[in-house]
């Protein structure tokens, strides 16, 4: 176990000291102190029933924390996204064990968040208090009794707040409910929260709850134990799965970029975006991310899910998890994270064309039938008009893979462009795809990969450029080593260019001159440390990784950016693309 922050400033909790619950439809994030502070129910994109995490005040939350002073040490369960909690007081040591439920059928068809208190050593007293949030002042919750127990509703969400007998309610009415319980040695009481949204909801015995915390660990490690990876760090690489599981939105086989909204690139800056969303690009390297590890039914789901969205709305950059379009992006009024403002609903990048989404489909249709699998004649013609599409237009500018408002002719989206047409050609190539078009698809691969280097290449500098003309570097750059992009040397002096002129200690920024407005990305560093490998410096590669690992520190929950001098972290969490670098780069360590 590790031991972990629990103080708070002004009210918020380091991001550090928050690991995530999920079950395939919604995730909670737990403090070390014991207090749930964020939980959007249903649905991981739903209005947040707890929201402390961007309002310290008046937030909704659930907490149970001792009475005493304390300390905390937290560990997932092995194989599991189940988590518990030590905390140490004088009097003695008690431990919470919480889930977001699952059933032994897979997700349960409402939401039930539960938390087990176990007496270890002498006795423990704890506070328990269950604030429901107000969704931003959109709603007023209130309490209604009836026969069956006392209902809470906010919004169009309803819940009740299911307890065993040793939990003492002191206070319930529509404010807050708050109660005290307290366990011995071999002692244990549970406490759980039951909700959905405009449905009838199923009132569980708390012995129900109670095993299903096992039921749901249970099924956590049998679906580990069906991971096939064996590669260098496997631990690691297992524990980055079952965080990118957790980012799978099972109703629809979408998956979250991250599981929250708002939280800062920089502590006090206005860089803060909604990510509950499913990105093309995430969900392009997660797929393959979960074809690498033998995560097949996952991968089938996914990729499903993404071809019939780019058949149904075209190359969009994102999609909502339920595969519509998303939301403009609005403001809503809560102080943020640090008070870090503003605290955004939508993305406004829906608006913006980016030519790396051409990259990412064709990476993951050319990995999966590479696995041995077929695709069907509806996504073999939406795969060719992406194709086409791709070959019309890669002449223009776009917005890159930073998402960044001038649009530019950016090196990394010329090289995605490239990647697309590629591996267009060799799924032409091995009958996956008509072989009408392929001819054209290989001549303008070629005139890609000779623009980029007619006009991205520096011989001044040694390095790929982050634009045609510009002086700056991007970090991003380093997938091109990944997709296989033409001029090893080239790309070999650019990682060195990168590293040199972007990296703080072991992190990295993403381009040039970005240091000023937010940390360093976290997925960069891991992407430059996986070049480094198929480069053929595994050595210095293995030292990169280990080195990050060791001073990320983590339970297993990455976020998007960290201060490389305070090493505070930043940006949303869980962060998909972390996560996924994580995977990738472990798996180029023990590539031969």
């Amino acid at each position: 176990m590790k031991k972990t922050e629990t103080a708070r400033r002004d009210g918020y909790l380091p991001l550090k000291s928050y690991t995530a619950l999920g079950d395939g439809r919604s995730v909670a994030l737990s403090g070390a102190d014991g207090s749930i502070d964020w939980w959007c129910v249903p649905n991981m994109d739903s209005p947040p029933l707890f929201d402390r995490l961007l309002s310290a005040e008046d937030g909704g939350r659930f907490s149970i924390t001792p009475r005493e002073p304390y300390t905390s040490e937290r560990r997932y369960i092995e194989g599991s996204n189940v988590h518990e909690t030590v905390f140490t007081t004088a009097g003695g040591r008690a431990k919470i064990t919480e889930a977001v439920n699952s059933g032994s059928a897979g997700r349960l068809p409402w939401c039930e968040l539960a938390r087990r208190v176990e007496g270890l050593e002498g006795e423990v007293r704890f506070d328990v208090v269950m604030r429901i949030g107000t969704r931003a002042d959109t709603c007023s919750p209130y309490l209604v009794p009836n026969r069956n127990g006392t209902v809470f509703n906010a919004g169009a969400v309803l819940g009740l707040l299911r307890r065993s007998d040793g939990v003492v309610v002191t206070r319930e009415d529509d404010l807050a409910f708050e109660a005290t319980l307290t366990v011995q040695a071999g002692t244990r009481e549970v406490v759980a929260i039951v909700a959905g949204e405009n449905e009838p909801l199923v009132v569980p015995s708390i012995a129900e709850i109670d095993r299903r915390i096992d039921v749901s660990d249970k099924e956590w490690r049998e679906w580990s134990e069906r991971i096939g990876y064996s590669g260098p760090h496997r631990t690691t690489v297992l524990r980055s799965s079952l965080a990118l599981k957790l980012l799978l939105y099972s109703p629809s086989g979408a998956i979250a970029a991250a599981a929250t909204t708002s939280l800062p690139e920089r502590i006090g800056g206005n860089k803060n975006y909604d990510y509950r969303y499913a990105w093309v690009r995430d969900a392009g390297y997660t797929i393959k991310a979960f074809l690498k590890i033998g995560a097949d039914a996952e991968a089938k789901a996914a990729f499903t899910w993404l071809i019939k969205r780019l058949a149904e709305h075209g190359s969009q950059v994102f999609y909502t998890l339920e595969g519509g379009m998303p939301p403009e992006d609005r403001e809503i009024a809560l102080p943020g994270y640090q008070n870090s403002q503003p605290v955004r609903i939508g993305n406004a990048a829906a608006s913006q064309h980016q030519h790396g989404i051409y990259g990412d489909i064709f990476e993951v249709a050319f990995r999966f039938v590479e696995a041995g699998n077929i695709l069907d004649q509806g996504s073999a013609k939406t795969l060719s008009a992406l194709a086409d599409e791709c070959a019309e237009g890669w002449r223009q500018a776009d917005a890159g893979i930073w998402e960044l408002e001038e649009q530019r002719h950016y090196t990394m989206s010329k090289i995605s462009c490239w990647q697309a047409l590629a591996r267009a050609v060799q799924m032409a190539e091995d009958g996956h795809l008509p072989t009408t078009c392929q001819p054209r698809w290989m001549r303008e691969r070629d005139r890609v990969a000779e623009w980029i280097d007619g006009h991205c290449w520096s011989e001044e500098r040694q390095a790929y450029m982050a634009w045609a003309g510009s002086d700056g570097l991007d970090a991003s750059l380093a997938l091109a080593v990944r997709f296989g992009f033409d001029g090893r040397d080239r790309l070999a002096s650019t990682m060195e260019a990168i590293d040199r002129e972007l990296g703080a200690g072991p992190f990295h920024y993403r381009y040039t001159g970005v240091h000023v407005e937010e940390g360093c990305f976290l997925a960069c560093s891991f992407w430059i440390l996986e070049a480094k490998a198929l480069l053929g410096r595994k050595d210095e590669a293995r030292r990169d990784f280990e080195t990050l690992l060791a001073t990320l520190d983590a339970e297993g929950v990455y976020p998007e950016m960290i201060d490389p001098d305070s090493g505070e972290w930043l940006g949303n969490l869980p962060q998909g693309l972390t996560h996924l670098a994580i995977v990738q780069a472990a798996a180029a360590l023990g590539d031969d």
